[in-house]
């Protein structure tokens, strides 16, 4: 019965006619069966009628909508999209992952400290001057602004995938306000609760400390005060993601601020309270640059704080992640990462990025011209989707129109080949089917260690063929395990009962949070 069951399950998992065939598979290894990482989970699964996973979805369901997390789609509040089979990263796996998003972390810190000051790498002819400057996101206002323990990357996003053959590869970085890492926490509390039965059998590593870690992160930056003040800034209820801004806010134990609330005198910050004014030492902004002190950048914003900037460069606060970040993490910039690992720290990268052409350089131009109707064009200054152009989707009076637009901006676009992003079973009506997904590890730098929360955000795009993970367009998330060492004194996530008991009811006294849409903007095919 069990095996009928699980042929159901997976009824033409592995058809070589569906879509992306050549992806790799993270459950099921085509000539192998089922990988390593995965026998528990599959066993664990195997048993299940198809009207099981019904259930259990729309148990999930309620959990999210009893804790307010909602996200919101065409103006209707839906559940959020919490797929019920969770993606799972094994202890060595991880490790290599790991090490190659620190060294990342350190070479952008070193990248950033160098262009917002002697920018030694230019003079040295690495990279050309014109690529900084002609980068939307190099803010002259940041240049001279020494961080005091030297951090200006406290928190990063580093979007990777997994290639046709397994590999990680880096999408992207992610350095200004990256953002996902409540519904990491979020997607674990409600696995949790609805499912422990699958915990049980499984060491995952835990996620709910990551606040801890922030905090440590964010009081470090202010050395010397004895007991720093840390605030949160958010430009408020209405961003798409307040949501996380309250939650870390609170389980940081500090103020959730507007910029409203905060104001400077003598290049010193103050936070309004009902007790009188407060000297604050560190903000942790959720707010763009170009509106975060009306004095140095978007006049008329009412979001950010006038003085903000001066009371920085001054040394009375910390702004954290640090202005002008955003030169780190342009797309073509990123075409540079293996040079700037070489030229600061010697070595060559642990994790490659995806293969990319680089249209402003001609002859990469000419090739990417050639072969348009076999890549993915992106806007380097592009998120959330817009303007890639899928070459192989793409009609000839769009290609022609991408052709126009590339060379008359040839600064503002790169070219990468399509990668068959690596899929992973969801539920999709009563079956399990593969879907693309793709993972982003959240770093957080104290200025002496660079902690790796163990797990992520893996977003997974539903529709049937789909490379679009984003949940405006139909995508999801899972939960994201990472296993302990064998030999790992580490406690496990949850041990539960076994899976025939397990019969755990939403906790209907957790506090209402509105989460918005999942608005994470940039992937690989996005």
């Amino acid at each position: 019965m069990s095996r009928a069951s699980s042929r159901q399950l997976f009824d033409g998992y592995l058809d070589p006619r569906r879509p992306h065939a050549e992806a790799y598979d993270e459950m099921f290894d085509p000539v192998d069966g089922v990988r390593t990482a995965y026998k528990r989970l599959h066993d664990s699964l195997q048993p299940l009628q198809p009207a099981d996973l019904t259930t259990r979805s729309e148990a999930l369901d309620r959990a999210l909508v009893d804790q307010g997390i909602t996200f919101s789609l065409s103006g209707e509040e839906r559940p959020f999209p919490l797929d019920l089979v969770p993606r799972v990263i094994t202890a060595s796996e991880w490790s290599r992952l790991e090490r190659g998003v620190v060294q990342r972390v350190r070479a952008l810190e070193a990248f950033l400290a160098d262009i917002y000051g002697e920018q030694q790498i230019v003079a040295d002819g690495v990279l050309p001057r014109r690529l900084i400057t002609s980068c939307e996101h190099f803010h002259r206002q940041a240049a001279g602004i020494a961080p005091p323990n030297g951090v200006r990357i406290h928190v990063a996003g580093i979007d990777v995938v997994r290639d046709e053959q397994g590999d990680f590869r880096v999408l992207e970085d992610n350095l200004r306000s990256p953002s996902g890492v409540s519904y990491v926490m979020e997607n674990r509390r409600t696995m949790a609760r609805v499912f422990p039965d699958l915990f049980a059998k499984h060491r995952v590593r835990a996620v709910g400390d990551y606040a801890v870690h922030l905090l440590r992160s964010l009081r470090a930056a202010a050395p010397g005060v004895t007991d720093p003040n840390v605030v949160v800034l958010t430009p408020g209820v209405y961003n798409s993601a307040y949501f996380e801004h309250s939650l870390l806010a609170r389980q940081m134990g500090v103020e959730l601020v507007e910029g409203r609330d905060l104001l400077a005198r003598n290049n010193v910050i103050y936070l309004r309270t009902t007790e009188g004014e407060q000297r604050v030492d560190v903000v942790y902004r959720r707010i763009d640059d170009e509106f975060l002190d009306p004095v140095q950048f978007v006049p008329d914003s009412v979001l950010g704080v006038a003085g903000l900037v001066n009371a920085a460069r001054a040394g009375n606060v910390v702004i954290a992640n640090a202005i002008g970040n955003g030169v780190g993490d342009d797309k073509l910039i990123y075409t540079y990462l293996p040079e700037i690992l070489k030229y600061y720290l010697g070595e060559t990268p642990l994790l490659p990025n995806v293969d990319t052409y680089r249209c402003w350089l001609p002859a990469e131009q000419a090739e990417v011209l050639d072969r348009l109707d076999e890549l993915v064009t992106k806007p380097v200054e592009g998120s959330g989707g817009y303007g890639i152009v899928f070459g192989p989707d793409a009609s000839p009076k769009e290609l022609q129109a991408q052709r126009r637009r590339i060379r008359a901006n040839p600064r503002g676009w790169i070219a990468q080949p399509v990668v068959q992003l690596s899929t992973v079973p969801t539920k999709v009506g009563e079956r399990l089917q593969p879907r693309h997904v793709d993972l982003r590890p959240f770093a957080v730098n104290d200025g002496e260690d660079v902690f790796v929360l163990p797990g992520g955000l893996t977003r997974v795009a539903i529709p049937e063929g789909s490379l679009i993970v984003n949940s405006s367009q139909g995508g999801g998330s899972k939960d994201t395990w990472v296993l302990a060492p064998r030999a790992s004194g580490e406690d496990a996530e949850l041990r539960g009962p076994g899976l025939a008991t397990a019969a755990v009811k939403p906790d209907r006294t957790a506090t209402p949070e509105q989460g918005p849409e999942l608005n994470v903007a940039q992937q690989q095919q996005q």
